[in-house]
């Protein structure tokens, strides 16, 4: 059976898992991970952070394909797919997650569901737990490259409520809902990687 397969992710894992290490390092926390998508991410980072437990999450739709890739990848840190739609969920499970790192779903999500998952991460993430967002953001609402605006203007062209966010929106929101941002890294493609601490 053929699964999804992601050309960027397999560009880009790498220079997520060294941002990751910095922060995790050898931890045996748990991190959720909010809209795994191909989980090329997870059998990338979980097999180099063998401590740290992953656990990754999607809409049901994208299950079969997770769990096939789960399987052949054999890796014991890795756990789910759990059901986790943005807006309609809550965090699976009881056990509390020191992480969370999504690539790729701000944009796509429309900005009401974006800031019921900063309430969401406000509510179920402990003080000193670190959020990780990954993808293209904007800057004083102008595009870094030419490239990511005309992939805003695809996503527009698919749903009016998508789009690349402004960095400034999503730190205001954070700290609102109590996360200090730690750093914006520059990452390959025009892509960055947001890292928040819970206050």
């Amino acid at each position: 059976m053929e699964t999804n397969y992601s050309e960027a992710a397999l560009r880009n894992q790498e220079p997520i898992f060294h941002v990751l290490k910095d922060y995790i390092g050898m931890s045996d926390g748990r991190l959720l991970e909010i809209g795994s998508g191909t989980a090329q991410h997870a059998i990338y980072i979980a097999e180099k952070l063998p401590n740290l437990h992953w656990v990754c999450s999607d809409q049901v739709e994208n299950h079969a394909n997770i769990k096939i890739r789960l399987q052949s990848a054999k890796l014991a840190n890795i756990h789910g797919p759990e059901k986790l739609v943005v807006g309609e969920d809550d965090f699976p499970g009881k056990k509390p997650f020191d992480y969370i790192f999504t690539a790729n779903t701000l944009h796509i999500l429309s900005w009401k569901l974006n800031k019921s998952l900063f309430k969401l991460l406000a509510k179920r993430l402990r003080e000193g737990a670190l959020a990780f967002f990954y993808g293209p953001f904007n800057y004083d609402n102008e595009y870094t490259s030419d490239s990511n605006k005309a992939f805003d203007e695809f996503l527009k062209s698919r749903d009016s409520l998508s789009g690349i966010r402004n960095f400034e929106d999503i730190s205001r929101n954070m700290e609102k809902y109590g996360f200090k941002l730690l750093k914006d890294h520059e990452m390959p493609a025009n892509n960055r990687l947001l890292v928040f601490r819970k206050k």
